[in-house]
């Protein structure tokens, strides 16, 4: 069997940490999850996920300036970074972060589980 595919997700939100969980944990994915982005590049290399899923609302460290810190990282630039915000305007969020994707919310499980198979290769 394929090497369980690991998805970090920032959110100060426990419900929608808990949904996410409770979702991609039945897809297969091993879940880490953050309600902080501060230390963020410490916190990513502790796990090294295949994908990441930024809020943009995050105490202390936003989601644009915490995006921007692991795109300017050597070791985490290439992993993947969906944008995911309640904003109307996420998809210029996460140009201005320079993320991979993004995903409005609320959003639905197949969205949830197609923007990922989108982003990490099979």
């Amino acid at each position: 069997m394929a090497e369980q595919k690991k998805v970090f997700i920032f959110d100060d939100n426990t419900d929608i940490l808990e949904l996410c969980t409770i979702i991609l944990e039945d897809a297969g994915y091993e879940i880490k999850t953050s309600s902080t982005s501060n230390n963020i590049i410490d916190q990513v290399s502790a796990y090294i996920p295949d994908i990441i899923f930024m809020d943009n609302w995050l105490p202390d460290v936003g989601g644009i300036d915490a995006t921007r810190e692991l795109k300017s990282d050597e070791n985490l630039k290439n992993i993947p970074v969906i944008y995911f915000s309640a904003n109307n305007d996420v998809m210029s969020l996460a140009d201005q972060a320079g993320a991979d994707g993004y995903l409005s919310k609320p959003f639905d499980i197949h969205e949830l589980e197609d923007i990922i198979l989108k982003h990490l290769p099979a």
